[in-house]
């Protein structure tokens, strides 16, 4: 059995909550950069540090091999705010244990277009960042908030990817279980999230009323020697670690425990998701039309949670109303000098996934979720605040289209 341990890391840039209009700075007009820096350091302190460490430990003492996806919005802001998280993780790099996979740059949405030009694109910066920072050359594919479907599995294919990670839905797998390799209808390879046991210690970990309360690492290394198949892909959140989990909680000591308990089981092995890739051959194939679309979030693991209510559907409809005005104002650029660009760059920040998980209106549980996350007091005021910041950035464009017109 492989074992596989894969950890998304990112934090957005988050925009204001109204935009700051006594600023002469664009970037500040929009984005709340004290508040960033002031919740990066705080996780980095509770979390990101320590684990790094831990990892480090890990790798020494057990060649525990895990992965990452970073997200490149994740990286500006450790290159910013607290450069130690950035060399911890390029201390990882040089282990040889660790794999990083493919991500959207900017955590985006991009997927959801029409058209998928903007989409490899924030892919390609993805991968020239973590090429620049880490000496790595991604070859296995996470979309944000692990969404997937047909014409996704696509572009990945078209792109050169040997595989992408998605949820291990019952409502595509049916019933057939998350612990192999699949392919999608393009060729495909397809690696599932193994939810049950990923959220035993991403959610379930602290909760006394779980009836499973306290997991301790033995118990949780005998499930995973007793579960059928070829590989188990473990995902979750970086920041279950010191954050989403207090220290208190024991979280720490769990990580360092499990490996020592893993060795009393030699059927199990850790293993990369390339190596996965490389080592299992695909048992079926999955067919996810766009209707189907899978992601990680909620309990639907749909696309509810960025596109559910009429507040996000708006704002998605905005944000792309506004690639034509940028897009106009960007033809007088050649690419490198469009990158470069302020208003590429808020643009960019706009189709973070986060601002349409702060919209979300559910109830129950998932609602409490999308809570823990958002800087705003309300749905609407993340609402509120997206379109504050896209109506003044679209005067912003029209400002400059005319006045470039006029020159």
């Amino acid at each position: 059995m492989l074992l596989s341990l894969n950890f998304e890391v990112h934090q957005p840039n988050r925009l204001r909550k109204s935009v700051n209009l006594n600023s002469g700075d664009l970037w500040n007009r929009y984005v709340d950069v004290e508040l960033n820096k002031e919740i990066f350091n705080k996780v980095a302190d509770k979390c990101y540090i320590p684990s790094n460490m831990i990892m480090l430990e890990l790798i020494d003492n057990y060649d525990i091999e895990l992965s990452y996806s970073i997200t490149g919005v994740f990286l500006e802001q450790a290159l910013e705010f607290n450069e130690e998280v950035v060399e911890l993780f390029k201390d990882l790099a040089k282990t040889g244990n660790v794999e990083f996979l493919g991500e959207t740059y900017h955590h985006s949405l991009s997927s959801l277009f029409e058209d998928h030009e903007e989409f490899k694109e924030d892919i390609l910066d993805h991968k020239k960042l973590i090429k620049e920072l880490f000496g790595y050359k991604t070859t296995t594919f996470r979309n944000t908030e692990l969404i997937f479907n047909n014409k996704i599995a696509e572009t990945i294919k078209e792109m050169g990817f040997r595989g992408i990670f998605t949820e291990g839905a019952n409502r595509i797998l049916d019933w057939r279980s998350p612990n192999y390799v699949y392919s999608a209808l393009s060729g495909l390879n397809v690696l599932f999230r193994n939810y049950n046991l990923s959220d035993d210690i991403g959610f379930r970990f602290s909760s006394r009323d779980w009836k499973e309360y306290p997991l301790m690492a033995d118990k949780y290394a005998s499930w995973l020697s007793n579960t059928p198949g070829d590989c188990i892909n473990l995902y979750m959140d970086y920041e279950t670690f010191g954050e989403h989990q207090w220290a208190d909680t024991g979280i720490f000591e769990f990580l360092r425990y499990l490996p020592k308990e893993l060795e009393n089981y030699n059927h199990i092995e850790y293993s990369t998701p390339s190596e996965i890739l490389e080592l299992c051959t695909p048992k079926d194939t999955v067919d996810v039309f766009e209707f189907s679309t899978l992601s990680w979030a909620d309990s639907e693991r749909d696309l509810s949670a960025w596109l559910g209510n009429r507040m996000q559907q708006l704002s998605f409809q905005r944000l792309k109303e506004i690639r034509k005005y940028l897009g106009n104002y960007l033809k007088r650029y050649d690419e490198k000098e469009r990158k470069e660009l302020i208003e590429y760059k808020i643009y960019k920040n706009m189709q973070t996934s986060d601002n349409f998980y702060y919209m979300c209106t559910k109830g129950f549980n998932d609602m409490d979720v999308h809570s823990y996350f958002s800087h705003f007091s309300t749905p609407y005021d993340a609402y509120s605040a997206y379109l504050d910041a896209y109506y003044d950035f679209k005067n912003h464009l029209v400002l400059k289209l005319i006045s470039t017109y006029f020159k």
